[in-house]
């Protein structure tokens, strides 16, 4: 049988890659069940030992905005889970084959799984323990977990199963510090680019507090002080209309755009390649929009979701609205600047005033009526231009960082398919 070696490949090393089942590399140890888990009993803010669950454990690695601790004495009771320096933490229930690697930047000394979760810990001398993990995260190991997962009704994973994972690695170790070093860069890349997009997006939050609050004010052309903002309800700068009525399930799919409910959800300005598609027949009476108008969802999970806000920046010759928002159609795009709404909707002030508006227990809704009574601070149109000018700024270079990401990971990725078998 032909010696499977990876496609890109350091030029000095020529050797053959060895085949492998996991077991041989590893061991595979299961999270520990004798804790009172999740009715919280066992748990205090502060700790001896961080007790990690499966939302500690990412594609990304370990994350901890949310922790959980048990006591010394409660510690010394268990018997399994607990992790040493190099482990790898494997998630086997719920969001199967995340992978996180524990080494000297986790700032915490006493770290346990949960028993949804494996430590995989090398016991071969043949192995480096961060190759291992890059090892882990390469396109073969995620088909053979998506494939054994992803069999049964409950996507999970076994220590037997997992033993079995077939493995090709090089003999040298050498060469598995070559690949590792490598990606390893390509990560602090990531990690940059995340530290950079995660800081402008703080700023930019920071300065719109403050611009909304008016604690910061432009001055105009001249140098000069803008007029006061003047307080107005939404109700009499414009209207409301509804979003697609008499649809079913039959209708979508073909025929005329209409905006959907997460083009609004997930961002403030409506994207333009996310339409979907809904018949329309010749006289139906359905509401058109047009630049410059507001949308609103009026139905949320949450009540802090109620009532989010997207601005449609781009001329339309035929669109519709879905049936689950409104829209709000300001009299006067000189009044109420489309892209200085696009930011107003979405700053705290208002969100400070729209999230009371949510009603309901186990579903929020909204009602427009009394969304329409809010009031607003309006400053005059050159200050509207330029508040929007300096937050679309901000927008434009966190769009950049967020390409500049998502190219390194692609880029990431690809490594991953071609320097392991």
């Amino acid at each position: 049988m032909e010696q499977q070696l990876p496609k890109l490949r350091f030029p000095q090393f020529k050797e053959n890659w060895k085949d492998a089942k996991l077991k041989d590399i590893s061991n595979v140890i299961d999270g520990d069940r004798g804790i009172n888990y999740p009715n919280g009993e066992d748990f205090t803010n502060e700790g001896y030992c961080l007790f990690l669950n499966a939302k500690n454990v990412t594609k990304r690695g370990f994350i901890f905005d949310n922790k959980m601790f048990i006591s010394k004495e409660k510690d010394s009771l268990l018997n399994k889970g607990k992790l040493t320096r190099g482990d790898i933490i494997l998630t086997t229930r719920g969001s199967v084959g995340n992978i996180a690697y524990y080494d000297d930047t986790i700032e915490y000394n006493q770290m346990r799984i949960n028993s949804g979760m494996v430590i995989l810990r090398v016991i071969s001398n043949q192995i480096d323990g961060f190759f291992f993990y890059y090892l882990l995260n390469s396109p073969k190991i995620e088909k053979q977990i998506t494939t054994i997962a992803f069999g049964s009704a409950q996507p999970q994973l076994t220590v037997k199963e997992i033993n079995k994972f077939s493995l090709i690695y090089p003999t040298q170790i050498q060469e598995q510090y070559k690949i590792t070093s490598f990606l390893i860069l390509v990560d602090k890349q990531i990690e940059l680019l995340e530290l950079q997009r995660k800081k402008l997006a703080l700023y930019k939050k920071g300065a719109m507090q403050k611009l909304f609050s008016q604690q910061i004010r432009f001055k105009d052309d001249k140098g000069n002080d803008f007029p006061e903002w003047k307080e107005k309800k939404l109700g009499d700068i414009g209207k409301t209309y509804n979003g697609l009525t008499g649809k079913t399930k039959e209708h979508f799919g073909k025929g005329k755009q209409y905006i959907q409910y997460m083009q609004i959800f997930s961002n403030s300005k409506i994207q333009t390649n996310n339409f979907g598609l809904v018949e329309i027949n010749k006289g139906e009476n359905q509401s058109k929009v047009q630049y410059g108008d507001v949308f609103f969802t009026t139905s949320s999970e949450t009540p802090n979701e109620i009532g989010t806000t997207s601005v449609l920046l781009d001329n339309v010759d035929e669109l519709y609205l879905n049936s689950f928002c409104f829209g709000f159609r300001p009299d006067s795009l000189e009044e109420l600047v489309p892209a200085f709404a696009q930011f107003l909707f979405r700053s705290p002030q208002m969100r400070d005033k729209i999230i009371p508006l949510a009603q309901g227990s186990t579903r929020f809704n909204m009602s427009k009526v009394e969304l329409m009574k809010i009031t607003i601070g309006l400053p005059t149109n050159a200050e509207q231009l330029k508040i929007s000018s300096f937050l679309s700024v901000l927008d434009f270079q966190i769009e950049q960082l967020v390409k500049q990401l998502e190219t390194t990971k692609l880029f990431k990725k690809g490594l991953l398919q071609q320097m392991f078998v």
